[in-house]
């Protein structure tokens, strides 16, 4: 059977699986709308946290970042990773035991302020926006190759499927969903790394893979790095970054992520806070089964594709170029129309350009491996991208309809009202995403380093000095974050908005790049929030002893997520 049917029955049966889900695990309450009813088992909890933590950009884009920009691209592997372990041994069992629904409810109510309840609802939504826009487009990307439909078309049908298990399920549909698309996701991911490793170097296993030899006696890393020197790129095991750089991208990346808000709200699912470790301690496995993977992805996809195409004749591209060619993700141009593909540095010279995006998707054409598992890496591509995406829609609705109808401006408002509320919410949300998704933005590659930037910047430190400080006050945490915001927004929008030729190192503050300054924005959160912190009275004693109370791991009352 050819590629198109063979998508259309695997990404057929997986829709198939989440809409009955959606059905089976429909939300009747509140509770089960924001939180799936607090009684999910940490390993279900572990696998739906997992893919709610692999987007998009960790199954689409990570490997093929690593791919083109080889050790540079290990900034993203690491501080994705880092910012998860960091979450899970820092925030996330002390805001379980909190027992809240969202982010923006402990700022609301550890710091007794409607003000910065309300600052942390705005950083919510943008940040959930940013991203749900990314994941609707990859989603779109992978339509339009699979199932040759215009990428419009594509970003239209996976509104459609989100839409009906996030509205209709709530947090209870989702986290059963993702169950299913974690599954979906791990194998669409491995399948494909395996054959490619047993074909290049005879291991089965891709993580010993990326340091064997291939059949011709060489190291894979040797080889590549030789290729690419070759053709004047920097080795592949070489960077270019200045090491501060690489620290500050790294710090922004793991205090950005261990702040975002829709993997944060998940370790409310589960019923008591040993269950949060556990679900966290799961997930973790989970998850480095893909991250430790991605290298040895993102090496075998550039090796097979400097083989088959660089200084090949145009002539005899193989059936891949023409492909993902007709998606316009990959061009090719005969600029000294010698009939040769030149694949180089200099951008004058090179008649080949490859979206990074596409390097996990295609590397199954590449390998030539059989048409189900090109497939099935679609069904992967849509199970990362739609669980993301049902994740963040879900917080902004629970943003608009929980902490500001509920908690700051109708308060006497029935549950029933609150949950049509969520719903219209979500419903909402997903039409704004598909409109991004469909009509993106010149700069939503840009803003992902600007969400991450606003994450590291404003949440990080609000939640770290709400559990461990017990004199940090609102007034502290409100001025905290409106520096952190305010820094970093400037610096972001000026080099990549305002004046974005001056985006180069040497007009950098310090080396450091808007892709790292959220780190500097924190660190500038911290210190304005302990200087107001001690010129203004400490907080009541209840929030002192709530303190205390957060940071006993035992004892503790299980929490209900009651509002």
């Amino acid at each position: 059977m050819g590629i198109l049917t063979w998508t259309y029955i695997i990404v057929g049966l997986t829709f198939a699986l989440y809409i009955g889900i959606a059905i089976w695990s429909r939300a009747g309450s509140t509770k089960e709308f924001y939180v799936a009813g607090g009684g999910v088992s940490p390993l279900a909890n572990g696998m739906a946290t997992a893919a709610d933590w692999m987007s998009a950009a960790s199954f689409i884009s990570m490997a093929g970042l690593i791919s083109f920009m080889g050790y540079d691209g290990s900034v993203y592997l690491m501080g994705w990773t880092g910012g998860y372990v960091l979450l899970a041994l820092l925030l996330a069992p002390y805001l379980r035991k909190f027992g809240k629904f969202t982010v923006p409810d402990f700022v609301g109510d550890r710091y007794y302020s409607r003000t910065a309840r309300l600052v942390a609802v705005i950083c919510a939504i943008f940040i959930s926006f940013t991203y749900v826009a990314g994941q609707m487009r990859g989603v779109g990307i992978v339509f339009s190759r699979f199932l040759e439909v215009e990428i419009e078309t594509g970003v239209i049908i996976g509104m459609v499927i989100v839409l009906f298990y996030a509205v209709l399920g709530g947090m209870k549909g989702i986290t059963y969903t993702q169950v299913a698309q974690f599954c979906v996701l791990i194998f669409a991911y491995m399948v494909p790394a395996v054959f490619i490793s047993i074909m290049l170097t005879g291991n089965p296993i891709p993580q010993l893979g990326l340091g064997s030899e291939l059949n011709d006696g060489t190291y894979l890393l040797d080889k590549l790095d030789g290729m690419l020197t070759e053709l004047g790129f920097a080795a592949y095991t070489d960077g270019s970054k200045a090491t501060i750089d690489v620290f500050f991208i790294t710090a922004a990346l793991m205090v950005g992520t261990a702040g975002l808000p829709h993997v944060i709200v998940r370790f409310f699912t589960v019923p008591k806070v040993k269950d949060a470790r556990m679900s966290a301690g799961y997930a973790l496995v989970f998850i480095a089964i893909l991250y430790t993977t991605a290298p040895a992805v993102g090496a075998f996809g550039m090796y097979n594709m400097l083989n088959t195409t660089s200084n090949q004749p145009i002539a005899s591209m193989p059936q891949w170029v023409g492909n993902w060619g007709k998606t316009g993700l990959i061009t090719v141009t005969d600029k000294n129309a010698d009939g040769i593909i030149q694949y180089v540095k200099n951008a004058d010279q090179n008649e080949l350009a490859i979206d990074k995006d596409i390097m996990v998707l295609a590397n199954p054409e590449i390998a030539r491996l059989p048409n189900w598992v090109i497939a099935l890496v679609a069904a992967g591509g849509l199970a990362a991208a739609l669980s993301t995406a049902a994740g963040l829609l879900l917080v902004i609705s629970t943003s608009i309809s929980h902490d500001l109808l509920k908690n700051s401006f109708m308060p006497g408002i029935s549950e029933k009202s609150e949950l049509i509320a969520a719903r219209i919410a979500a419903t909402a949300a997903v039409v704004v995403a598909g409109y991004f998704g469909i009509y993106p933005p010149g700069f939503v590659a840009e803003v992902v380093a600007f969400a991450f930037g606003l994450a590291a910047a404003s949440f990080f430190p609000v939640i770290i000095m709400g559990i461990f400080s017990k004199t940090m006050n609102k007034q502290g945490a409100i001025w905290g974050m409106v520096t952190g915001l305010a820094f970093t927004l400037a610096y972001i929008s000026y080099f990549k908005f305002v004046n974005p030729a001056a985006n180069v190192p040497e007009n950098w503050w310090f080396n450091i790049s808007p892709e790292g300054i959220g780190t500097l924005g924190m660190v500038l959160n911290f210190i304005v929030s302990f200087l107001i912190s001690k010129m203004t009275p400490p907080p009541p004693a209840h929030v002192q002893d709530l303190v205390e109370d957060i940071r006993i791991p035992r004892g503790a009352v299980a929490s209900t997520g009651a509002h």
